[in-house]
């Protein structure tokens, strides 16, 4: 269904990722409010940028198994093309900075960077491409390869659509949540946090501009 999204350009990002998406992504570039025009309409395979100030990646995991933890990556740009017309044509490539791993604790993020963990110095980038949609109701399922630490896995990605139409500044815009659910073991990250610890859960949020 489609509505106007409301925008206020704000420090905050992290999903929805990866990965919450009908489509794909590319690199970051700055964007501007106006622009595109105000008659912006949708057409077969057209070209959306991230917009990282509103597109989030947040993970969740087990804490010895006395609570949760919740985190976010806060840096991360791409794109993705999407067909009103024809949505399994849909498609996206995200790259995230794993240095921007953020769990509102410093010396835990340090802990989390490092080579127990996520070893940013060596593997400085995570990156999803997608290589299929099916479509279903208002969403679907998004199929690619996920690599993180150096590991490339293929991965299904429940996909919601949130919302597509006219921004304040004339834009238009789509974006989408998405849901995924990984074993930590499965891309060599085996640092021993208790058995509770062994899923993470992640959610992305994703919204695009349409590029002119």
């Amino acid at each position: 269904m489609t509505k106007n999204i409301r925008s206020h350009r704000l420090l905050s990002l992290g999903l929805a990722a990866l990965l919450g998406l009908t489509a794909p992504a590319v690199c970051g570039q700055e964007l501007s409010p106006t622009a595109n025009p105000s008659t912006a309409t949708v057409s077969q395979g057209e070209l959306y940028q991230l917009d990282p100030d509103h597109s989030f990646i947040s993970f969740r995991i087990s804490h010895l198994g006395f609570s949760i933890l919740q985190g976010r990556f806060n840096t991360l740009r791409g794109q993705f093309r999407y067909n009103e017309k024809d949505p399994a044509s849909a498609s996206i490539q995200v790259t995230v900075e794993t240095n921007s791993i953020d769990s509102n604790h410093a010396k835990r993020d340090a802990h989390l960077r490092g080579k127990n963990f996520l070893d940013v110095e060596s593997f400085p980038t995570a990156t999803f491409t997608s290589h299929a949609f099916q479509p279903q109701g208002e969403g679907g399922d998004l199929s690619g390869d996920l690599t993180l630490h150096g590991v490339t896995k293929r991965v299904v990605i429940p996909v919601k659509t949130v919302g597509a139409g006219t921004d304040p500044w004339g834009g238009f815009r789509r974006g989408f949540r998405g849901t995924l659910t990984l074993q930590r073991g499965d891309y060599d990250l085996r640092y021993n946090l208790g058995p509770a610890a062994d899923t993470v859960e992640l959610e992305l949020l994703i919204e695009g501009v349409l590029q002119r």
